[in-house]
């Protein structure tokens, strides 16, 4: 049934239920969260209190924690209001949320402390960046710009960190520099879930990536290179480590992009980048800060699934070794291919809804869940009945787990949307595929090109007849004379 996880649903007494979790929702909190670190942990913790009161306790705990560990005071407001939120909305008086203070109260003596720190730094890095614009020590302004980017990243500004971060392009001197600086903005941007900036800076990241690649190699390829450049032997080691460098640095490129092609729900986009990420080792300091290895094997297989042909899937999920390795990562993920591939759709669905709530939960999927299933949902229908001429509905209810009404409820839906050639019997509980008629499409070609054949013959007999009466019209005086001597011009040259 079409139903988006990700949406709070009444209770009985008129308060939001959120996302469930129980045996047939499975969903651990502390195994989920501890592959996360740092904000991206935080605000994974915000979203859960948000959307699933039952492990909002659970989860505003382990995000004061996280916060404690961060340099934002801040976020402590955001995670409180979210839980008060969700406190107001779900709690009854006979079952009462616990209250803020009661499960993990607040530090002032922290706050203080960390906010003079922070004051400190910024004072510290500011005073320095100034030294440097006035010594124009460019490489220093550039780094200076750099470290003030991640502090302010850090203490939760990231509207002056991204003015940081680009005023530093300006004192780029190698592509290196300037694709450091494209992956510090695309480290901000996926933190603050900015999909439609994300494609810039990535197409700005591959440039500099390539003038990078091309600058290593102009160096490594020049004999009269200074000390420390490369010896005689060397060649081969370096061109590995420039081939390594670039798949390490394209994989962080095509994850971002994956994740800018989901957000935006260009779920085919988004599969074929997630499925071309390298190793999870190449993602180095993002793997845990921005994103966990699972999160990429469930990303990429519910695009997949949702706008790839099963011959596509073969080749790019089942034959890739290394998105096979993400895959092992979470079990179900494994069980949900080999069910779609083996036309077990039954299983697919009760798989989608078994881990439905740890897609809602997902802070970047839980927007695309319910467009998602019912994609693959459809999908799942369209395979199911292409070898068939006329199925009961009552057999697609049993392969699908639906009652007959739920089948023909979804099989006219495709069938009005053009997705299903095909009518249905609704007294005899019939599907009937539309029957091509191939005597009357071979007889409509025939009549046609008859038809564009006559259209070019009366053209012709149409020029032919204005030659005939000298209403042809000729060419300007002179111009066949030009011709004539143009033509006699080349004709000496050539004897010549």
């Amino acid at each position: 049934m079409d139903v988006d996880m990700a949406d709070a649903q009444p209770t009985q007494h008129g308060k939001q239920a959120g996302v469930p979790v129980d045996d047939a929702h499975p969903f651990d909190l502390e195994s989920y969260i501890s592959n996360y670190t740092g904000r991206t942990a935080i605000f994974r913790l915000i979203h859960i209190i948000s959307h699933c009161p039952t492990l909002a306790p659970e989860a505003y705990k382990a995000a004061v924690e996280h916060v404690y560990q961060s340099r934002d005071p801040q976020l402590y407001q955001q995670v409180l209001s979210a839980y008060e939120s969700v406190a107001a909305s779900a709690g009854t008086p006979d079952a009462p949320f616990p209250k803020p203070e009661d499960i993990m109260p607040l530090d002032p003596k922290w706050i203080d402390e960390t906010n003079a720190r922070n004051a400190n730094e910024r004072v510290k890095l500011e005073v320095e960046l100034k030294s440097y614009t006035n010594n124009m020590i460019k490489e220093s302004i550039r780094m200076g710009h750099r470290d003030l980017g991640n502090f302010y990243r850090a203490v939760g500004d990231p509207a002056t960190a991204l003015k940081h971060f680009t005023k530093s392009r300006e004192f780029c001197a190698t592509g290196q520099h300037v694709l450091e600086m494209c992956l510090s903005v695309l480290e901000l941007l996926i933190e603050q879930r900015n999909y439609t900036h994300l494609p810039t800076y990535v197409f700005k990241a591959e440039t500099a990536l390539d003038a990078a690649v091309a600058q290593e190699k102009s160096a490594s390829s020049n004999p009269m290179a200074p000390a420390g450049g490369v010896v005689a032997g060397s060649s081969g080691s370096s061109a590995r480590k420039q081939s390594a460098d670039r798949d390490r640095i394209q994989s962080k490129l095509d994850f971002a992009q994956g994740l800018a092609n989901l957000g935006q729900g260009y779920y085919d986009k988004a599969a074929y980048h997630f499925l071309r990420v390298g190793p999870a080792k190449d993602l180095e300091d993002w793997a845990g800060t921005l994103v966990a290895p699972a999160d990429i094997a469930i990303y990429g297989t519910l695009c997949a699934l949702s706008s790839y042909s099963r011959a596509a899937i073969k080749a790019q999920i089942l034959e890739n070794s290394v998105f096979g390795a993400y895959v092992e990562q979470e079990p179900y993920v494994r069980e949900l291919i080999e069910a779609y591939m083996a036309s077990k759709f039954k299983v697919v669905l009760e798989v989608l809804g078994r881990y439905s709530t740890r897609h809602a939960l997902d802070i970047h999927l839980a927007p695309h869940v319910s467009a998602l299933t019912t994609s693959i949902r459809n999908w799942a229908v369209k395979l199911y009945f292409q070898p068939f001429q006329s199925i009961k509905l009552d057999r697609m209810s049993a392969a699908f787990g639906w009652t007959v009404d739920e089948v023909e409820r979804q099989v006219v839906r495709l069938i009005q949307s053009g997705e299903i050639q095909a009518r249905v019997d609704s007294e005899n509980k019939i599907l009937l595929a539309k029957k091509t008629d191939y005597r009357a499409d071979l007889f409509e070609r025939a009549m046609k090109a008859g038809a564009d054949i006559q259209e070019a013959n009366r053209k012709v007999l149409l020029r032919m007849r204005f030659q005939q009466a000298d209403l042809v019209i000729k060419a300007p005086k002179g111009h066949a004379s030009q011709q004539q001597q143009q033509l006699e011009m080349s004709m000496f040259t050539q004897e010549a």
